[in-house]
């Protein structure tokens, strides 16, 4: 079983990212849908299918409309964090823990 989180921190603000709407999706299907709450978070309350997975995060920056972050799911970790970083024209990523 693995299951996912995620985090939107504003670079630029110096704070959490809140309401951003995220999708989760596999092989073009949409799996999940949310917001992030008043501290930029979101966790997906499903288990995840080894393969290629796709987070969409509807950011609507002066430049990027969306950021999709694609990742892969082997089931080691048990749990995913994929956070992003957002300014207005920048955004990087990582596995967290």
């Amino acid at each position: 079983m693995t299951t996912l989180s995620t985090h939107v921190l504003d670079a630029e603000a110096g704070r959490p990212r809140v309401a951003v709407p995220v999708r989760l999706e596999r092989d073009g299907e949409v799996l999940a849908e949310g917001v992030t709450d008043d501290d930029g978070r979101l966790r997906f309350a499903r288990d995840l299918a080894p393969g290629v997975h796709r987070l969409v995060f509807e950011v609507d920056t002066p430049f990027y409309p969306e950021v999709t972050v694609a990742f892969r799911v082997t089931g080691d970790p048990p749990h995913l964090h994929v956070p992003i970083l957002l300014s207005p024209f920048a955004f990087t990523t990582y596995r967290g823990s």
